[in-house]
C-alpha cells in the first residue's frame, strides 16, 4: 500500500535518515523502532507531509505523498496521531467536539453550500455525529462523549485522540508511541482497540518502545539505528538480531525478554 524510498533527511547538516527503504502491506501493521533519536518520527512526519525529505519518495498508491501538503495527503487516506497528545481544550471542549473534527475533510462546504443546501448539510452532520458516537464506544469511551478532554486521564485523552484520527476514515493510521506515559491496564485496553482495528483490516504503522506492544500488535518490524536501517523482519526474528540487541542494549549476550 505505501512504500518508502531511499528517503533520507538533514537538519542544518545532521543527517536524520539515510536511505531509509521499505513497504507497508496493506491490512498490516509495521512498527517501527530504535533507540532514541534514531529518526522514527521524522519519518512519521514525512510520510504525513510535516515534513519533506531532502531525497526519496514515500509512494501511496502510485501518488508521490512527498509533493503534497498534509491536508492532502489526509484527504488521500492517511490519518496520524502524536507521540505529545494534541487536543482542542478551548471553551470546554468535549471528546465529541475533539472527535468531531476529525470530520473536517467531511466538513467544508462553501458559504453558497451552507445557505443553499442547508439542509442536506445538517443531514450529513447528524450522520457524521453518529459515526463519531460509534468511534468513541469502538475505543471504549462511551459514556464520555460530553466529559471536557481537559477532565480525562492521560489515557483516555490518547483514545479520544485515536477516534479523532479514525472519523477521516482512514487507510493508513500511523501512530507516534501511543502506549508512551500508558499504565498497565490503560496499555492493554489500547492494545485491544488496535487489534480490534487491525482484525478490521486497517494498515498502521506504529512508532514504539514498548517492546511486548510491538510483539503483540506487529507484523513485521522495521529498525532504525542513527537514521538507518539495520534490521526489517517478524517481530521474533528481530528480538533476537545480534545488531537490534546491541543498538538497544550494547552489548550481545543479553536479550530483551532480560530487561
Amino acid at each position: 500500500m505505501i512504500q518508502i524510498i531511499n528517503i533520507t533527511k538533514y537538519f542544518k547538516g545532521l543527517c536524520a535518515l539515510y536511505d531509509v527503504t521499505f513497504t507497508v502491506k496493506d491490512g498490516t501493521v509495521k512498527a517501527l523502532i530504535g533507540p532514541n533519536g534514531a529518526g522514527k518520527t521524522t519519518l512519521l512526519n514525512i510520510m504525513n507531509g510535516i515534513l519533506k525529505p531532502d531525497q526519496g519518495m514515500v509512494m501511496f498508491n502510485g501518488t508521490d505523498l512527498t509533493r503534497l501538503r498534509v491536508d492532502e495527503i489526509c484527504k488521500l487516506g492517511i490519518a496520524r496521531t502524536f507521540q505529545m497528545v494534541r487536543l482542542f481544550t478551548i471553551r470546554g471542549m468535549t471528546v465529541l467536539d475533539n472527535v468531531m473534527i476529525g470530520a473536517q475533510k467531511y466538513l467544508s462546504p462553501r458559504l453558497i453550500d451552507a445557505f443553499v443546501f442547508r439542509k442536506a448539510l445538517l443531514a450529513k452532520e447528524k450522520n457524521l455525529r453518529e459515526k463519531a458516537l460509534h468511534l468513541i464506544e469502538l475505543v471504549g469511551l462511551n459514556g464520555l462523549e460530553e466529559n471536557e478532554v481537559v477532565s480525562l486521564s492521560f489515557g483516555n485523552q490518547r483514545l479520544t485522540e485515536l477516534a479523532r484520527a479514525l472519523m477521516s476514515n482512514p487507510s493508513i493510521l500511523l501512530l507516534d508511541e501511543p502506549a508512551s506515559g500508558l499504565n498497565v491496564v490503560e496499555t492493554e485496553k489500547l492494545k485491544k482497540v488496535l487489534f480490534n482495528l487491525k482484525q478490521q483490516g486497517l494498515t498502521m504503522v506504529i512508532v514504539e518502545h514498548n517492546m511486548q506492544f510491538v510483539m503483540d500488535i506487529a507484523d513485521e518490524v522495521v529498525v532504525l539505528n542513527f537514521g538507518k536501517k539495520i534490521a526489517e523482519g517478524k517481530p521474533e526474528d528481530i528480538m533476537k538480531d545480534p545488531e537490534v540487541i546491541r543498538a538497544y542494549l550494547g552489548k550481545n549476550e543479553r536479550s530483551f525478554k532480560d530487561q
